[in-house]
């Protein structure tokens, strides 16, 4: 809403400025980085509740007001804008109830009556964020209907809509529910997962297929969140909360005229910083889930005639770290499969730990590594934070042609991340197990022609080009304790009898690193995509609107990888002779230590490992126990190098791929709206190695079928809005079961090895009711409410990847999961939320909010194991309060996870991901 002030006249805002204080650009400065340093942050705009009062004074008015606004915004803004009505609802009490029929969206690139959009789509308000401390997206979702955040990490985690999209993400797949920011399509997740989004307007999601609008195409949905715009009115804004594990929060939202009538500016600014509720026994400093974060936006509008406006965004989140992998408490590995059939277990760290090897210190797998040793703990040697930073500047053009609005938005984005993991123990085995390098950056141009409402036809039509390019190294390194968990209990046993083979056993794999093949170690992806769009609105009665949208999108993607060894470390000389045709430099010797063919450099190789081991002349004079030890040393070795392969392009993925939506509404009159529609979107195929081969991923179609009405009731104090829907989804993509051709290929052995990889699934199904409302019919009150029932399952998947309790000898290579409910889909989903405003005091507030999220149980698992089903649970976060009425000062008392609910965010079968506890904060805001 903050973008409508800029289209206020330009008199309302000298006026207001000679009542306010101004903070002139040196002193703003100063009081970012004073803030930065500080911590002392947050900002609710005056002059966007000023802004809200007038809208419901003059809500007669209100297309009159709309034609001035767009006028002077150029149609600009594509994300929602706030629910007037219901932010006035926020406001200190009146002696009416409040109506809420002027709520309006902006998901159609034009200010419109949420009512009058033929849409499901929910919106919530940046002071609903605002007054719970709710910043991350993890949050933001809590407070919407039909949607979730799936944790993960800062890279892996995931948003799904009507229960479907948890699939893991892959770096050269596109996300399936959209991101924009101010007008800016994201297409990665993670750019969203460690972002603070401070000074928010409003959120708006919106269901189905998306693109015949705006910026990327999203073939499930779109989250979009705009942020409060530059104006000439001028604000400063702070909170800061103090809270337990040493939480720290600073916010600081300001702006005003730089140049009057000419340019403004407006920055939001976080400090955030706190400890986590797990914390490392190895290292207490290190604690899981700790908050690590900076992050600025500063914005500048310029304004110099009444046809034509520019805004430039710049924003940067310094790199930080997090703790986010290992947050894993380990249970008791099942000692029997599916089948009933006894776990041999010769893998499991029960063994491992068991052995000699790791039984010298008071270390023990009971005591220590199950249940985090009983204490809110672990115990690991090699875990890092999870390094991550990004940058972003956009520019968005509006230019006034009288009967049309011409806008431009230009932007970049990228982001690093980095991972160092551990394998949970406090011993040398991975000093970087399956850690992760990436570096992410897009591209996008958009240009869009929007004609004027009214008329028999009003239309939106643009160009859209986006070009991503993401590098990723994909890491694992290994320590001298590797070779003794790694090895079988045979080979162990042998080499660990003298001090020959524990060396041999040692030098295995210690030192050594790789660019490992998972999916692909080293990867160079390039995607681009060039679309035209357009969609109408076609009014054929002043009652009756049809709706229509059409998108063409050019896909070109390619992705080049490679695996292979990057550091030999200690033992070089045990390497294989070569992998997949690639030379590692070993000598040839087979599973008993016994020579093969080999040249005179190999030769001299081996009569070096023999006296570097056993002091022998040559490799000849070694006993068979000997030969048998440099076997179970090379064996350890080239079974964890596992798959190499030299440079490689997968088949490239091009396609033209279509979207359109078809949707008829009627108004029955002011308080009611009916609509259906039909909404068509693809998400591209995927150009990946599997193994070193090409393995192309078909693309995503996706039909959205919906009928829903939205209405005001009881003197428009109640908003209801509800639909019916069924989606049906072909070559869903996610992790499937596959032929493995590299490992088939390799050995020759008769037998077809299969594989885990990103393919498609025939056919998903996700159909059912969801409703949102807003009531202000009791005094002082408002309350919020979404719910979903949801059935989301897979119609036909024949080949989904097996659950470990299948690991028995004789299981099938994948299993069908047709007609199974689809991972991390709920069958019912509410949201309830309610905010209180009592005038006390005299100029005094009180005020108390309280959310309340539920979700009922889901298997947390993309093969649906039956060791990761989460039960329902519910998760409420609380604010009470006190403050001025002019909101000059406030003093809050904020709970997150106020019951504190501890069911898991995830659970495999001898592991589950805890959830984090009750938080309890004090927040003060103020002005400056």
């Amino acid at each position: 809403m903050t973008s409508n002030i800029q289209a206020r006249p330009r008199s309302i805002a000298r006026r207001n400025a000679v009542a306010r204080f101004r903070l002139s650009p040196v002193a703003a400065a100063i009081a970012a980085v004073s803030v930065l340093a500080s911590g002392a942050v947050h900002a609710q705009e005056k002059s966007s509740a000023e802004l809200q009062s007038e809208i419901t004074r003059l809500k007669q008015a209100l297309e009159k007001a709309q034609q001035e606004l767009q006028k002077k915004e150029g149609g600009s803004a594509p994300a929602a804008s706030a629910p007037v009505a219901t932010e006035a609802a926020a406001a200190p009490a009146k002696e009416e109830p409040v109506a809420l029929d002027a709520v309006v969206i902006r998901s159609r690139n034009r200010i419109e009556r949420l009512q009058d959009v033929p849409l499901s789509v929910s919106v919530v308000t940046g002071k609903e964020l605002d007054r719970l401390g709710a910043g991350d997206i993890a949050e933001i979702t809590k407070r919407a209907g039909n949607i979730s955040w799936n944790q993960g990490n800062q890279r892996t985690s995931s948003l799904s809509i009507r229960g479907i999209g948890k699939q893991g993400q892959t770096e050269a797949q596109d996300p399936p529910v959209g991101v924009i920011v101010d007008g800016v399509s994201y297409a990665y997740n993670a750019l969203t997962s460690s972002f603070n989004f401070h000074d928010v307007e409003a959120v708006e999601v919106t269901r189905g297929p998306q693109g015949t609008l705006l910026g990327k195409n999203a073939s499930l949905g779109a989250v979009n969140i705009v942020t409060r715009k530059p104006s000439f009115t001028p604000s400063a804004d702070y909170s800061v909360t103090f809270g337990q594990r040493d939480r720290l929060i600073g916010k600081l939202a300001a702006g005003g005229p730089l140049i009057d009538d000419l340019l403004a500016w407006r920055g939001s600014f976080v400090v955030e910083k706190g400890r986590g509720d797990i914390y490392n026994t190895n290292n207490p400093d290190l604690t899981y889930q700790n908050i690590e974060r900076v992050s600025g936006r500063v914005q500048f509008l310029l304004t110099p005639s009444a046809d034509f406006n520019a805004r430039v965004a710049l924003e940067l989140q310094p790199r930080s770290s997090e703790t986010t992998n290992g947050r894993t408490i380990y249970t008791p590995t099942p000692a029997t499969y599916a089948d009933g059939s006894k776990n041999p277990l010769s893998t499991d760290a029960s063994t491992r730990l068991g052995r000699r090897w790791f039984t010298q210190g008071s270390y023990s797998y009971a005591n220590n590594y199950l249940y985090g040793g009983g204490q809110n703990a672990v115990n690991v040697d090699a875990a890092r934070g999870l390094v991550t930073g990004s940058r972003g500047a956009s520019a968005e053009l509006n230019w006034d042609l009288g009967s049309h609005t011409l806008t431009s938005i230009s932007a970049y984005k990228d982001y690093h991340f980095n991972a160092v993991n551990d394998e949970g123990t406090p011993f040398d085995i991975n000093t970087n197990s399956g850690g992760f390098w990436n570096d992410y950056r897009q591209i996008s141009q958009e240009i869009r022609l929007t004609s004027k409402p009214g008329g028999f036809v009003d239309y939106q039509t643009g160009l859209y080009f986006i070009n991503v390019h993401n590098s990723n190294d994909y890491r694992r390194s290994w320590g001298n304790d590797a070779g003794a968990w790694f090895a079988s209990t045979a080979q162990y046993n042998r080499l660990d009898a003298d001090a020959a083979g524990r060396s041999l056993m040692q030098n295995s794999l210690g030192r050594l690193s790789m660019s490992y093949n998972s999916p692909t170690g080293y990867q160079s992806i390039n995607n681009k995509s060039t679309a035209i769009f357009g969609q109408a609105n076609w009014h054929i009665s002043e009652p009756f609107t049809i709706t229509t949208g059409l998108r063409l999108t050019q896909e070109d993607r390619t992705n080049t990888g490679s695996s292979y060894i990057k550091d030999n470390g200690n033992g070089a000389e045990l390497n294989p002779v070569s992998v997949n045709g690639v030379q590692l430099g070993g000598f040839n010797s087979d599973a008993k230590g016994v020579l093969g063919a080999n040249n005179a450099a190999q030769l001299a190789l081996a009569n070096l490992v023999a006296q570097k081991y056993f002091n022998a002349a040559s490799y000849s004079t070694l006993t068979a126990a000997q030969k048998q030890q440099v076997a179970d040393a090379k064996n350890i070795r080239a079974s964890n190098i596992g798959v190499v392969f030299n440079s490689t392009e997968a088949e490239a993925y091009r396609a033209v791929l279509p979207a359109f939506v078809i949707s008829p509404s009627y108004k029955f009159n002011n308080n009611l709206t009916a609509y259906t529609s039909w909404q068509h979107g693809e998400k591209a195929g995927i150009a990946q190695l599997t193994n070193g081969i090409s393995n192309l991923v078909k693309p995503e179609k996706n039909d959205s079928f919906e009928i829903g009405f939205k209405s005001a009731l009881f003197d428009k104090t109640l908003i209801l809005n509800a639909d019916v829907y069924v989606t049906n989804i072909r070559d869903y993509q996610q992790t499937t079961r596959v032929v493995d051709a590299y490992t088939t290929n390799l050995k020759s052995d008769g037998t077809v090895y299969y594989t885990n990889a990103t393919g498609n699934v025939p056919k998903v199904q996700s159909k059912g009711v969801e409703f949102d409302g807003v009531y202000a019919g009791i005094k002082n009150t408002t309350i919020r409410f979404s719910g979903a029932y949801t059935d989301a399952r897979y119609k036909d998947f024949t080949n989904s990847a097996q659950p470990n309790e299948n690991g028995y000898t004789g299981a099938a290579p994948y299993q069908d999961v047709s007609g199974q409910t689809l991972p991390g889909a709920s069958k019912w989903t509410f949201n309830v939320g309610a905010d209180y405003n009592r005038p006390v005091f005299g100029d005094k507030v009180f005020h108390a909010s309280f959310n309340t999220a539920y979700y009922s149980r889901f298997n947390s698992d993309v093969s649906l194991s039956s060791y990761s089903w989460i039960p329902d649970y519910s998760v409420t976060d609380l604010s009470v309060g006190i403050g001025k009425a002019d909101r000059s000062y406030d003093v809050s008392l904020l709970v997150k996870n106020a019951f504190n609910d501890s069911t898991p965010l995830s659970a495999t079968w001898n592991s589950y991901v805890p959830a984090v506890p009750r938080w309890v904060g004090v927040m003060f805001t103020g002005k400056l």
